[in-house]
């Protein structure tokens, strides 16, 4: 086994009900890797944790560092864990709620940009958040958390 240490994300899918159907609330990361991309670009909120946290504490602690808003209360749906391409292990519950995209006040991250340039720029760690039909969400969303969206299907089903 390899020294390295594998990246632990957590994270919370909020979802609703609505006269269309089910729809899904999902955040277009920020930062200029992202600024010009759709599909791959979009997903869950969630963020990194370490040992001494738990992926739960983790995921309701990462929705309020990138929203800005208190994680919401409500049966929480486990969502089971994906791995990325880029090897990141990623868990996930879903708790239906509402909420209203213009309330988000994102957190945000700093990076060298342009790179090697020196210059230190501050960027949102998300820079829309957006309520879509899971179908649409499938298009865009980070490809191997596309299994989340299916497993609340199941679940609502």
């Amino acid at each position: 086994m390899s020294g390295r240490r594998i990246r632990r994300s957590a994270g919370l899918l909020l979802f609703r009900h609505t006269d269309h159907g089910p729809e899904v609330l999902l955040g277009h990361m920020g930062g200029p890797f992202f600024a010009r991309r759709d599909a791959g670009a979009w997903t869950v909120p969630k963020g990194e944790y370490e040992a001494d946290e738990t992926a739960w504490d983790a995921a309701r602690r990462e929705f309020r560092e990138e929203l800005g808003l208190p994680p919401p209360d409500g049966e929480a749906v486990t969502l089971g864990e994906v791995t990325q391409t880029n090897g990141k292990v990623v868990t996930a519950w879903a708790i239906e709620a509402d909420l209203d995209p213009a309330a988000i006040v994102p957190g945000t991250f700093t990076m060298e940009w342009p790179p090697k340039s020196g210059r230190h720029q501050e960027f949102p760690e998300l820079d829309r958040v957006e309520w879509m039909t899971p179908d649409r969400a499938r298009t865009l969303i980070v490809a191997a958390q596309s299994t989340f969206l299916d497993r609340l299907m199941e679940h609502s089903a």
